[in-house]
């Protein structure tokens, strides 16, 4: 459909297994995507895109604690392994995405003093990425949102879409989540209350 895109998110070898930041099962959603990926006329991509020594890795701050929580001027921020630096092997798509089709890659969380989990803001929901512009400018009003993680860059990536006025749907079937201290029942539940709706096509 001319008016529907299909948005990937984070889908890098980072937060797959044997990644620096890995999502459990993060590999076994490719085929899906994949074969959705073939049967959406409109692809976009997200890719997490670090500096080294960005604000979020834990190792900028000295003492700190791996997935503890600080707070940064535009809000609360977990503090998470140096993961997806830009041009590393751990930023790239992962070898079995079939992401050639793609007709835009929006590179995130590249400014080294702000994290940026939604395809849409930065974390400080006001700093846009500019897809918002882009998705309206081609009279696309319905977006199917898959990618790692659920309960972070999905989700706020369906929430902004939301606010943004998109008819959005997340495929729970073609994401994984971290669950970090329960953060995945929460990010279902928000999203569900915000007017996502949530899919799961899982055979049975």
């Amino acid at each position: 459909m001319a008016d529907e895109a299909l948005v990937v998110i984070d889908l890098q070898n980072d937060f797959c297994p044997g990644g620096a930041l890995a999502v459990a099962g993060g590999d076994e959603i490719v085929p899906l995507v994949n074969d959705m990926i073939r049967r959406t006329d409109h692809v976009v991509l997200t890719q997490d895109w670090h500096p080294a020594g960005h604000s979020s890795f834990a190792s900028s701050h000295p003492g700190s604690q791996l997935y503890s929580m600080i707070e940064m001027p535009y809000g609360p921020q977990t503090l998470w392994p140096d993961h997806c630096i830009q041009g590393s092997l751990g930023s790239d798509f992962h070898s079995g995405l079939a992401w050639t089709k793609a007709e835009l890659v929006i590179r995130k969380g590249f400014r080294p003093a702000i994290d940026s989990y939604s395809a849409f803001f930065e974390n400080d929901h006001a700093t846009p990425t500019g897809l918002a512009g882009y998705l309206r400018e081609r009279g696309i009003d319905t977006l199917t949102l898959v990618g790692l993680a659920t309960d972070f860059c999905v989700a706020f990536s369906a929430l902004d879409a939301v606010k943004q006025g998109f008819r959005t749907t997340v495929r729970l079937d073609a994401c994984r989540g971290i669950d970090l201290n329960g953060s995945l029942e929460t990010a279902l539940a928000t999203m569900r209350d915000a007017g996502v709706t949530l899919e799961d096509h899982t055979a049975g």
